[in-house]
């Protein structure tokens, strides 16, 4: 029996044609929440108004150029929630990252904007963390005459609808009414809120976000997933947050305001209660995933994995509020890193990996003072644990309260 010679130059052709395929298939969309075949993912958590710090992490990350116009070609952004709040840029950054996805999506990359708790309660009128001079950024020239009129229209509806309570006004009303109504704070309900105004700008960009995507083997969102959402689709936590923004109910937020909602869930990093390993795994077979990446609870200035990898905590405190700790996590062929402005780190995906990982940030970082805490812990065990709860400068999160038996996998509807 005779042997054909191998034809090296149709099978060189060969291959070529089949790389070639294979580089044109691409990133692929398979629905509105979940993505395939993205080369380069970047992610990063919390900003909280700080504008200078989220384009310093976007400069490290190489997303952005000089002119901070996306530089970062065909790579996937994903921005965890909670822009707003605490600081005083919040519009600044939403403006901005706009315009960088519109960019991005001419490169053949994407900008995924994730909703955030904070997100959620600018649109539905739950103001404590907003700044001065988040309402300072909506401010113009007829701020003051739109406040007045706003004011005399409160008194009417007051006097119509409870004439003592408006006999009883202080004298100095008019004097605390400002002080809780700063300029720009219309203007800022009519941009965030659809009770004010159904074609707000910030409130319909909010709307057409989603609560968390799937790109590749990882899961994104911001604050983490429990066991009462554990059998939840992607796109039924999205809508269940969008119906409940459009008609908000106080008192009856529903997800918005679960402590074990997508929204606000602490268990999955560290704060009690813990999740279960089983919950993890429930989630990550649900989803067809190998990660869950979460924002919401700063680790203050380290991006973190828990439970050996299938979880990892992105919130390293960007914005000054929380210490302005750069800090973003990249996912490519080639593995999960770390990225900080002194260099990356792969992530270890074990116990026995933590410590010389955290040493090599440490490395970079010396004088954070919460990095060499968590250090000490890992060291020796018998050091009361450093709870994520306890980090942060504006930390102070208290663990979530239970008043029902959490499911290991349960669904929300």
């Amino acid at each position: 029996m005779s042997v054909k010679p191998v034809n090296y130059m149709k099978v060189a052709l060969l291959a070529c044609l089949l790389f070639a395929n294979l580089a044109m298939a691409g990133a692929r969309q398979i629905d509105d929440y979940q993505w395939e075949g993205v080369e380069r993912i970047v992610a990063i958590g919390d900003l909280h108004g700080d504008y200078d710090n989220y384009l310093a992490t976007l400069r490290a990350a190489g997303l952005i150029d000089k002119k901070n116009k996306w530089s970062g070609g065909e790579t996937h952004f994903v921005q965890t929630g909670d822009i707003p709040d605490r600081g005083a840029d919040t519009r600044k950054i939403i403006e901005h990252i706009i315009k960088l996805g519109k960019q991005a999506k001419k490169k053949g990359g994407r900008v995924h904007n994730l909703i955030g708790n904070h997100e959620a309660m600018n649109v539905y009128g739950d103001l404590r963390y907003v700044t001065d001079g988040e309402f300072e950024a909506f401010a113009t020239r007829n701020s003051a005459k739109l406040r007045d009129r706003v004011y005399e229209v409160t008194l009417q509806n007051m006097a119509a609808s409870n004439p003592d309570a408006m006999a009883s006004l202080p004298e100095n009303h008019r004097e605390e009414w400002n002080t809780k109504h700063p300029l720009g704070w219309v203007e800022h309900r009519q941009a965030w809120d659809p009770a004010w105004n159904p074609d707000g700008e910030y409130a319909n960009w909010v709307m057409n976000q989603k609560v968390a995507v799937r790109i590749n083997g990882s899961l994104f969102l911001h604050g983490g997933i429990s066991g009462f959402y554990c059998q939840n689709s992607l796109d039924s936590m999205t809508e269940q947050v969008i119906s409940n923004l459009r008609k908000f109910q106080p008192g009856n937020a529903g997800i918005l305001e679960d402590q074990f909602g997508p929204l606000w869930y602490r268990g999955l990093s560290g704060v009690p209660p813990d999740a279960l390993d089983e919950t993890v795994d429930a989630i990550l077979a649900r989803h067809g995933a190998r990660h869950i990446v979460v924002g919401h609870t700063p680790t203050s200035g380290v991006i973190w994995p828990r439970f050996n990898g299938r979880v990892v905590m992105i919130d390293t405190g960007i914005s000054r509020a929380y210490g302005g700790y750069v800090g973003y996590l990249e996912i490519t062929q080639e593995g999960l890193f770390g990225g900080y402005p002194g260099g990356k780190l792969s992530l270890p995906m074990d116990q026995e990996g933590l410590i010389p990982y955290l040493e090599q940030v440490i490395a970079m970082d010396p004088n954070n003072s919460y990095l060499q805490q968590r250090l000490e812990q890992l060291q020796n065990p018998a050091v009361p644990e450093l709870l994520e709860a306890d980090a942060g400068a504006a930390g102070q999160i208290s663990p979530q309260r239970v008043t029902r038996s959490i499911p290991t996998c349960g669904i929300s509807e």
